[in-house]
Order: structure tokens, then C-alpha cells, then sequence
């Protein structure tokens, strides 16, 4: 069975859309904080915007506070948001910075992958990098 669920939630004058499925290779928690993030890196919210409370959130996309509270969790941890108690949760003004160091450090693992396949295989040098950045051009 395949469950797709497209929530909007009034976040202060905005509606955000949060969408959820549990055909996903992500567990619910990581859905939504991934989404959070996606809407903070392009500006759909800004620093200092409130965002739903824990139970506000779960209650929305009817999910357990547990699996929002992961997510604000994991938020916080990586710079996104800042919770203060009595006040709620709001959009982090450092934030940009802590998700692209925390992209560029998945980019590294990847590219310690391929280093060590091209090592292994005795793929010169210059076609990963030929590679590489044919992958990085393919969208431009």
C-alpha cells in the first residue's frame, strides 16, 4: 500500500506544504525535517519565522508528537531552528551555513567512495574527474 499525504500548515501569514509517505526509503521523521530544511534554504521561511509547535505539527500530518519531536530535534542539532521554552520553535538565522558544511560533508563521503573504487579498479584520475564534473554540469 502507498500512502501520500500533502499537508498545508499556516506558519504565522504563510502555508507551507508538508508531504509525507510511508513509501518512502526515509522514516517519517527524516521527511519532515529534510522538508523543513528545503523550505529554510530556499526562503519559503525566513529567520525568525515561528514554526508549528511539536503537537500543532503532529496533530496536522497526524503522526505521534515523538516522531515531530526527532525531527525538531534534529533541526535544532544541525543549526536550523532554535527552541526556546514558552516562546515555540523559530527559523534559525545561522542556518544556511550549518546545511551547506553539512552537505559538502556527505559530497566528501561520496567522493572518498569513488576515490577508492577508482583506486581499486585503476580508473585514472582525470576520467573521475571528467565525470564528476559531467554529473555536476548534466542539470545546468
Amino acid at each position: 500500500m502507498y500512502l501520500y499525504i500533502k499537508y498545508n500548515l499556516e506558519v504565522g501569514e504563510w502555508e507551507v506544504e508538508i508531504i509525507i509517505s510511508n513509501n518512502a526509503n526515509k522514516p517519517i521523521y527524516e521527511q519532515i525535517t529534510s522538508q523543513i530544511k528545503a523550505m529554510i534554504m530556499s526562503g519559503e521561511l525566513q529567520a525568525g519565522d515561528a514554526i508549528p509547535s511539536m503537537r500543532a505539527l503532529a496533530k496536522s500530518i497526524h503522526v505521534s508528537v515523538i516522531t515531530v519531536q526527532k525531527a525538531y530535534e534534529d533541526l535544532q542539532r544541525d543549526g536550523f531552528i532554535e527552541t526556546t521554552v514558552g516562546r515555540g520553535s523559530f527559523v534559525s538565522a545561522q542556518n544556511k551555513e550549518f546545511y551547506q558544511e553539512e552537505q559538502q560533508r556527505l559530497a566528501e563521503e561520496h567522493l572518498q567512495i569513488a576515490a577508492e573504487i577508482g583506486r581499486i579498479s585503476n580508473i585514472p584520475l582525470a576520467k573521475l574527474t571528467e565525470l564528476l564534473t559531467l554529473f555536476y554540469q548534466e542539470d545546468e
